[in-house]
């Protein structure tokens, strides 16, 4: 409240009234709120203010009051002074309000009322934007205050749309109150009137969408424009949506609908209401359907067999209701029955042979004859044969008492003639074998040279006098061979007989590859694809040969190998059946070729690579070696083996760190690589599930720039790949395609599981030479882009311009980070005039390994030591000296449990350290665990020194 009397700077009093002859000007009170009239006489008021009482002049009435004409002020002081109260008014009450006027909207065309009260007051007048509102524009009312018998004045007064909309845009339209008493003036707060409104259209509607369950779903919803601004309020079938009572939904400040995680009972239409005083808007009605993808429950145990005799098949089941697809969710992919052959034996009935003949007549007078039921013998349940095996008869009477002298004695001879020609026999062959395990393969360890002089030629020990092809005995390839061809079948047009070199097994390499069939020319790969083109399998193959390796392959084993990426297939002696020959294939498959389903949090982290032809038969584990870009620990990551069935589907075959379901496959996980044992070929992947956001990949950071750069404009382009070697050879080829030169070696950067996307960005360029062309000061690749590892060449272009073409030089820093997590950073400084070539740390494509080996050119350990060091170790030794001990040597022991379950554990722990260190594996080390295995046990290289 202001007080009048009591500002002296801003009350303007009415010390005198005299009614103009013509009456009051328009919108000017009648008479002086606070004054006499001109009847009333020189009364003199009392005087509010600094300035002394003063008598007030007659007839004017000044427009200084607040503009309003009619109301006199005298002296430059301007201060007001009052008459006599008027009868019951106390003289020294200033004017308070019991009602004020408030803030209204006028809705539509109705116009609103303002009213106030106050006590005691003689006038109130309404004023509205700074103008007072005319006299016959007030409703006043008079009454008595009962508990102060003080007088109490009420005022009302109308406001117009029209009055509103007259200065609309420049301000708001307000009123308030002023009202008198004798002791001076008081103010009431403003009251603003609005025009309310509500517009039609919303700014933003809510979407249909479909959304897996357990998902967040957000709809937004932004109001149409209003005044007062609009409340909202979603609708679920035109039902009420209550944040209270459902804990799942809750609304944002900014009016948008979010359900924490879709379930069933969400699929519904939601509608966005707003609504104020003047109107209700509803937006278009936006469908959620919360749909469940199909999974498939576990599989039943097999059926019985078909048939209860002979070749029949058996089979299991699932049903895709783990969940039950609903709502339009994806059906199961895969097959729901499976089928396999399976052989029951049949039974078959015992028969007996022929009737012996009929033996000599007897002392007893009888003779017999016997049979014997072999003809069949009865097997697999069949019955045995019925009736008597020993049939006896009554000889002649007359004859039967006088039988030949000396019959007895005569038998009794042939008896001990018999035993003495099988004891001659029996003697014989051990001689034969004891021969044998002299000159062969089958011998005992001589002694630790022997086992050890094998990796160092230098050192050999003279072969005994007695018997010098000991350790140069050449193996018998003469045998009937078979080739592959799609299905396993024989072949009699097989090649010639293999004739290894006459030089000394144990040389690491020999002087010469062996191959069975040569696989290095164009013409050979054209007709090998070729070959595999009739197959059923050759879709799901690559056409080209950029990615294979294949070779021909027999008992003696051998490795394939595709040059620069890391991957290779080791198939080891005796893998393969002796007397067979298999063609052998090794590919690598862009991720485009294979489709890879993947859920939830899965992602790849290795190469997919096939081997076949499937249905090659193993006798002994074959060990496919890859990379993977994975940082493995058991508390984040949960690593599976996947294998495509013959259906096409994928499916789990082996999860790391747990007991393995099947002895068919088993994995090595390494820190760079893994390596895959498996008696079954076919395509593999290895495929991760986080298992928390401290779960990370490591990503190869490449970055490449043109080798010359004609134009102002230039560009560097950064490669975030998986940190395998197969991608990184693709990128470079790619981009000795497109000119590109490689800047400085690749950097690795572990990429996590945190839902963060990676950003990039360039900085420290001289800006006196350089600038850059990019409106943003980053780029980013979005997080599932990168983490799915389905998409191999992720890449971000920086554009640079160089102010002048005499600009032959570039430094800069280029970022690379997640956000809200750390970065890495790329110092760039290179003469973009020179032609750059590839770092040396690449092996260029003209000096690889030969993609395909075979027989001991394959392998580092030299065969018979091989076979001396298997036949040594595999017995259990005493004092531990067996192949246990050099897998711990090795440090392998952390996968003894899959050792043991082979014939041959230590045919098992060379082969990994041949696939794990081929071609440059350090045999001096393995040599020396080898020997220091034997110094446990005396006994076992204990021979005398004549063997030696």
């Amino acid at each position: 409240m202001r007080v009048g009397g009591r500002d002296a700077g801003r009350m303007r009093g009415c010390i005198g009234a005299a009614a103009d002859a013509n009456g009051p000007e328009p919108g000017c009170p009648r008479r002086c709120p606070l004054g006499q009239d001109s009847a009333g006489g020189g009364a003199v008021g009392r005087t509010l203010g600094a300035g002394p009482p003063r008598r007030p002049g007659r007839g004017s009435c000044d427009r200084g009051y607040d503009g309003c004409p009619g109301l006199a002020a005298t002296g430059a002081q301007q201060s007001a002074t009052v008459a006599n109260p008027a009868s019951g008014a106390s003289p020294d009450l200033l004017p308070h309000f019991q009602l004020e006027p408030e803030d209204v909207y006028i809705v539509k065309n109705k116009a609103v009322s303002l009213a106030c009260r106050a006590t005691p007051a003689t006038q109130i007048y309404f004023k509205c934007n700074g103008e007072w509102v005319h006299q016959s524009d007030h409703v006043t009312q008079h009454s008595t205050d009962r508990s102060t018998g003080l007088p109490v004045m009420e005022v009302r007064i109308e406001v117009t749309r029209q009055q509103v909309e007259k200065i609309f845009g420049l301000e708001e339209y307000w009123c308030q109150c002023v009202a008198w008493s004798s002791s001076g003036t008081t103010k009431s707060q403003k009251a603003f009137v609005r025009i309310a409104y509500l517009r039609k259209n919303f700014e933003q509607e809510p979407t249909a969408r479909e959304v897996s369950i357990e998902q967040g779903i957000v709809l937004p919803c932004r109001p149409p424009e209003g005044i007062p601004p609009a409340e909202v309020e979603w609708l679920r079938n035109e039902e009420l949506v209550d944040p209270a009572l459902d804990a799942n939904v809750y609304v944002t400040p900014e009016h948008s609908l979010v359900l924490r995680q879709a379930r069933l009972a969400d699929t519904a239409n939601y509608t966005c209401v707003a609504k104020n005083i003047v109107a209700r808007r509803r937006s278009s009605s936006a469908a959620i359907i919360v749909y469940v993808n199909g999974g498939w429950s576990t599989w039943t145990q097999w059926s019985g067999c078909s048939t209860s005799c002979g070749r029949g098949w058996q089979k299991r089941s699932r049903t895709c209701t783990n969940p039950t697809p609903l709502n339009g969710g994806a059906f199961c992919e895969g097959q729901n029955v499976q089928k396999t052959a399976c052989t029951t034996l049949c039974p078959v009935d015992g028969a007996w042979s022929e009737w012996s003949k009929w033996s000599e007549c007897g002392a007893e007078c009888t003779h017999w004859r016997s049979r014997e039921c072999s003809e069949p013998a009865p097997r697999n349940g069949g019955r045995d044969c019925h009736g008597p095996e020993l049939d006896t008869q009554n000889c002649t009477s007359e004859l039967c008492t006088h039988a030949a002298p000396g019959a007895e004695d005569v038998a009794l001879y042939v008896g001990l003639v018999a035993v003495a020609v099988c004891l001659v026999l029996l003697l014989l062959v051990g001689v034969l074998v004891y021969c044998r395990k002299k000159g062969g393969l089958d011998a005992d360890v001589a002694d630790s040279s022997i086992l050890t002089a094998g990796f160092q030629p230098v050192s050999i020990k003279p072969s005994k006098a007695d018997n010098p092809s000991l350790l140069t005995i050449q193996p018998d390839l003469s045998t009937t061979t078979m080739t592959y061809q799609g299905s396993l079948c024989s072949r009699q047009d097989g090649p010639a007989k293999l004739q290894l070199p006459n030089g000394h097994l144990l040389s690491p390499l020999g002087a010469g590859r062996h191959t069975l069939h040569h696989s290095s020319p164009a013409a050979e790969g054209a007709d090998f694809v070729a070959r595999l083109s009739t197959q059923s399998y050759f879709r799901s193959l690559p056409r080209g040969t950029n990615n294979m390796a294949y070779g021909t392959f027999n008992f003696l084993g051998g490795r394939l190998m595709i040059p620069n990426t890391g991957i290779s297939l080791l198939i080891p002696p005796d893998a393969i059946p002796r007397g067979k020959i298999y063609e052998v294939y090794l590919t690598l498959h862009k991720q485009e070729e294979v489709r890879l389903p993947l859920a939830g949090c899965q992602t790849l982290l290795s190469p997919i690579v096939s081997c076949g032809p499937p249905g090659v038969l193993l006798t002994r584990p074959a060990i496919l070696a890859m990379g993977h870009c994975v940082e493995a620990s058991a508390e984040n990551w949960s690593i599976r083996l996947k294998k495509q069935s013959c259906e096409g589907t994928w499916e789990d075959v082996l999860q790391l760190g747990a007991e393995p379901c099947t002895e068919l496959y088993y994995c090595q996980l390494e820190a760079q690589a893994c390596y895959v044992f498996t008696e079954q070929l076919g395509r593999f992947a290895l495929v991760g599930e986080s298992l928390s956001m401290a779960a990370s990949k490591r990503l190869k950071l490449v970055l490449f720039a043109p080798a010359a750069c004609p134009s102002l404009e230039y560009n560097i382009r950064v490669y975030c790949l998986s940190d395998t070697q197969d991608v990184l050879k693709e990128v470079i080829q790619l981009e000795k395609q497109l000119g590109g030169q490689l800047i400085g070696a690749p950097r690795v950067l572990h990429f996590k599981d945190s839902y963060h996307n990676l950003r990039l960005s360039i900085h420290d360029m001289p800006s006196s030479l350089w600038k850059s062309k990019l409106l943003a000061s980053y780029q980013e690749i979005p997080f599932y882009h990168i983490w799915s590892g389905l998409q191999p060449f992720l890449h971000c272009t920086f554009t640079l311009e160089r102010l002048s073409t005499s600009t032959c030089e570039l430094a800069c820093k280029i970022w690379v980070w997640q956000v809200e997590g750390d970065g890495q950073s790329f110092t760039v400084n290179f003469n973009i005039a020179k032609d750059t070539r590839f770092s040396d740390w690449l092996v260029p494509d003209n000096e690889v390994a030969t993609p395909a080996l075979v027989g001991p050119s394959a392998f580092k350990i030299p065969f018979l030591i091989r076979q001396k060091i298997i036949s040594s170790l595999d017995p259990p030794g005493t004092r531990g000296a067996d192949w246990r001990t050099l897998a711990q040597k090795l440090n392998l022991d952390s996968h003894l449990s899959f050792f043991a379950s082979k014939p041959s554990p230590t045919a098992m722990i060379l082969n990994l350290w041949e696939a794990r260190h081929f071609p440059n594996g350090n045999l001096s080390q393995l040599a020396a665990a080898v020997a220091e295995v034997g110094k446990q046990d005396g006994a076992l290289f204990a021979v005398s020194e004549a063997e030696c």
